[in-house]
């Protein structure tokens, strides 16, 4: 047996001292640091898990938007086809005049609802994309354990931007 070993060049004296050292290294390291370095994988464990919480919460919201939009859409279509169906109806010589400026009541009302809803939707999606721009920039320098420079978050800003628009 003290043969293979020699063959092997495994010196008894300098293997337990080898050995030794190693427990005491470990042991050290999982004191000092192991555990600091399990406490930074968990804790950007749950920044990613808040991050996607957040996208999602974010898609709700202009899911809900979206529907608000249509909601408002369909009652001003609907209250524009009441009007003009009501001009409609009188249709004698002397509400003539009364009729055509009843289209246009309803088509000034069909446009400025559209209008508003273009608008609301415009800020929100235009909140939604700063919001995840926001994230993705704070989840990038959580991740990376570094602040980011300006450049670094306008080039993060400007691809999230480019990426939501696709």
């Amino acid at each position: 047996m003290d043969q293979l070993l020699t063959q092997f060049g495994i010196a008894w004296p300098k293997f337990a001292a080898q050995v030794i050292l190693f427990l005491i290294v470990y042991a050290i390291l999982k004191k000092f640091a192991f555990g600091q370095i399990i406490a930074v994988f968990e804790q950007r464990r749950r920044t990613i898990e808040e991050g996607q919480a957040n996208a999602e919460k974010i898609k709700k919201q202009l899911a809900e938007s979206e529907i608000r939009c249509q909601e408002i859409l369909r009652k001003a279509n609907a209250d524009a086809q009441r009007i003009i169906e009501e001009a409609r109806t009188s249709s004698d010589a002397s509400t003539q005049k009364h009729t055509q400026q009843a289209i246009k009541d309803a088509e000034n009302i069909i446009l400025k609802a559209n209008e508003s809803v273009s608008l609301e939707r415009a800020r929100m999606v235009a909140e939604v994309k700063k919001e995840m721009v926001h994230l993705v920039v704070d989840t990038t320098a959580k991740v990376a354990g570094k602040v980011l420079t300006e450049a670094d978050q306008e080039r993060l800003a400007s691809e999230t931007s480019k990426q939501l628009a696709a």
